[in-house]
């Protein structure tokens, strides 16, 4: 069914799929960018950062909020204007931030479109009730921008990281290039509508007399934006868990990360390295 109910497994599953990405040492977190128009992300990226240095601590910053934020600051201000949209009649949407590290390079598919992982990723979370727009990476931010300003340099590392053979000089990409994962953090955005259900209803047609009436109302939230943000975190979990056991194959984890660990080994050699 359409309802957003149906989440609840969605979660389920992705609660597994985020035990089984942790053995391969890979973490996918998710956090509230904005609610109402009231950012909780400031400066701009610094949760993507926090998740980056440290998606242990993160998470825990994040469960410490009632509405998944990492900017505590911010929460105070983003409460009072969930209290008066609600009391007047009204709801509120906003932004999700989801994060995954410890990513290899090489999940997903360059050469089938429906395989591509930024594609696969963008179904999961678009497919969530009220979602109404995905951005990976800079999003729609790199439309405006000169290449120059958007692609990201290729670089040495200082020292050697077996899961990335390369460093980034910036992460625009959001971690996804060509439709597969470039090694670095995966980084998107999914933005969702206010709830539709408004206690202030608006004008409507009543389809059995065909004539005009207000919308009907019913028990409804203010704002869901903390919850979808679990949601998003679960769906995208269930896409990676996919793309890995792909790479991997296997009956068993032991197996998954045997095959998982010779696929790391073998990258040390990409490009003729020793």
């Amino acid at each position: 069914r359409a309802s957003a109910r149906e989440t609840a497994a969605r979660v389920m599953a992705g609660a597994a799929c985020q035990s089984l990405l942790r053995e391969f040492g890979i973490h996918v977190t998710a956090h509230v960018l904005s609610i109402g128009g009231i950012e909780a992300d400031q400066p701009f990226g610094a949760g993507y950062g926090a998740i980056r240095d440290d998606a242990t601590a993160a998470v825990k910053t994040r469960d410490g909020s009632d509405l998944y934020t990492l900017d505590p600051s911010s929460d105070a201000e983003i409460r009072a204007a969930i209290d008066a949209a609600k009391k007047a009649g009204d709801t509120l949407g906003g932004s999700i931030e989801v994060v995954a590290t410890g990513l290899p390079p090489g999940l997903g598919s360059h050469n089938q479109h429906d395989r591509r992982l930024d594609g696969r990723i963008a179904l999961a979370l678009m497919s969530i009730q009220a979602m109404k727009a995905v951005e990976v990476g800079l999003g729609v931010e790199a439309a405006r921008r000169k290449g120059s300003e958007v692609h990201d340099p290729i670089l040495l590392r200082d020292e050697p990281d077996p899961r990335a053979p390369f460093a980034r000089g910036s992460n625009n990409a959001g971690g996804l290039e060509g439709g597969t994962t470039n090694g670095e953090p995966l980084v998107c955005r999914v933005h969702m509508k206010p709830i539709s259900t408004l206690m202030n209803p608006l004008p409507t047609v009543d389809v059995s007399t065909n004539q005009p009436a207000q919308a009907s109302t019913e028990r409804s939230d203010t704002c869901a934006v903390p919850a979808a943000a679990i949601v998003a975190e679960c769906a995208v979990a269930i896409v990676l868990a996919q793309a890995l056991l792909e790479k991997t194959g296997g009956d068993s984890v032991t197996e998954a990360k045997r095959n998982f660990d010779a696929y790391i080994e073998s990258l040390k050699n990409f490009g003729g390295g020793a």
